[in-house]
């Protein structure tokens, strides 16, 4: 479906917040591994809705009460001499459920395959499988950079010192965080590469697991230690905090417009985020906001200065960032950003090529994107998101300004169900 945004004069409204994405998986994927959880309003959207069914496909037990809460109890043969899980699961495009996924299929000596559709097929997981063959289990997924379909034969994981490449994505380091505390015996994991990316994912997985009373610790930014025979005590009534991430396009929009938005969430400061660096980057680029409990209002627009952006940490805003930079006073260069590459879409070529369609002058390198600001783009141009959520949520706040056709509209269901419906209830013509 195409979504056709033609330029506004105000933007205004108030929304709650989708719960957060990562920590909804996080918390399902978790509950699966022990004990017995309670999970209070996580995200509706579609790879967590993936999350929470192959929690079940690990034999979990899941109770919904009323529309919020989500009861799970572990089953008590995961990951022990009969392993009752589905020899067959599938993930749909979720590629944090796949990786968290293969570790904890490898408990056991169970023969187990696991499928994906979509954008999932063509998302590289060679660092992780080469980290589980290595620890002893026989597991070889398509292609040289062994996407879905995958398959888990003989062989279960084995504890001892494991080395990984942390410079494609930090799900394969947090995957094995997951699974490792459940071996027999210690575990230390030595992350390699050049670049270390996304490491705030990595605290957050390790947040999760503290919650379930499960230690991580980190020896140095590189180097973990994980102590066998751990038990998973669930996690007592776990409020998943608002999303950040999602937040972004609605305070980009307020940035951008005449704008007066109010955006309600649960923001617990004890619970970091690596989209919240969103709120760094708006101050840096001139956006005032204010943030009273349980909410984020802002009112504009504001004259954006540009500036150089690192998203080592914070991939997931290279999209909202980029339709920034397009109306900042001079360039705007998102570095550390290769990583963004391999998600949903290539997040730096796909962008750029979409983003040339309007006219903008934009230089690429392979871990980098500078915008050059021009006073004129074309207008309402048909933008293809390329499967990619958070570019399609972009380009509709880009069109706000200089109008866009924006295909492919639904596929912002992965993250963000109600995005066109809160988008929409916001537009003052």
């Amino acid at each position: 479906m195409i979504q056709i945004v033609n330029p506004v004069n105000v933007f205004k409204g108030e929304i709650f917040l989708p719960s957060s994405k990562s920590y909804s998986i996080r918390a399902f994927m978790v509950a699966a591994c022990g004990g017995n959880s309670s999970i209070i309003h996580p995200s509706d959207c579609d790879d967590a809705v993936v999350a929470m069914n192959t929690t079940r496909a690990l034999g979990a037990q899941i109770e919904r009460i009323g529309k919020n809460i989500f009861k799970i109890k572990a089953s008590k043969t995961f990951g022990g001499d009969s392993l009752k899980i589905n020899l067959r699961i599938n993930v749909k495009e979720s590629g944090t459920v796949l990786r968290f996924l293969l570790p904890l299929i490898s408990l056991d000596d169970e023969s187990v395959v696991v499928t994906g559709e979509g954008t999932l097929c063509k998302r590289p997981n060679r660092h992780l499988m080469e980290a589980l063959r290595k620890m002893g289990v026989a597991i070889k997924g398509s292609g040289k950079q062994e996407t879905v379909p995958i398959y888990k034969k003989t062989g279960h994981l084995n504890a001892g010192d494991i080395e990984i490449n942390g410079s494609l994505s930090s799900q394969f380091i947090s995957a094995l965080l997951i699974a490792c505390p459940r071996l027999p015996r210690d575990t230390r994991i030595k992350v390699l590469g050049k670049k270390f990316v996304s490491q705030t994912y990595i605290t957050m997985t390790r947040q999760i697991l503290a919650r379930s009373k499960v230690t991580i610790e980190e020896k140095s930014p590189r180097l973990f230690s994980i102590k066998g025979n751990q038990k998973y005590r669930g996690l007592k009534n776990f409020k998943v905090p608002a999303d950040y991430g999602l937040a972004a396009f609605f305070l980009a929009a307020g940035a951008l417009i005449s704008s007066k938005i109010v955006l309600r969430g649960y923001f617990p400061k004890d619970l970091i985020q690596a989209d919240a660096q969103i709120l760094k980057f708006l101050k840096q680029m001139g956006v005032k906001f204010d943030q009273p409990k349980d909410a984020i209002k802002i009112s504009g627009p504001f004259p954006l200065k540009g500036g150089n952006f690192s998203l080592k940490n914070c991939p997931d805003l290279v999209p909202i960032m980029a339709v920034l930079g397009l109306f900042a006073k001079g360039p705007t260069r998102l570095y550390d950003i290769g990583h963004a590459r391999a998600k949903e879409s290539d997040r730096i070529g796909d962008l750029k090529n979409e983003l040339l369609k309007i006219g903008a002058n934009l230089t690429d390198t392979s871990d980098e994107l500078v915008i050059h600001p021009k006073e004129h783009y074309r207008n309402n141009c048909l933008l293809d998101p390329h499967h990619d959520h958070r570019l399609a949520m972009a380009f509709s706040i880009l069109g706000l300004k200089i109008g866009a056709h924006v295909k492919d509209i639904e596929c912002t269901h992965k993250s963000y169900p109600g995005f066109v419906k809160d988008f929409k209830n916001m537009i003052v013509r």
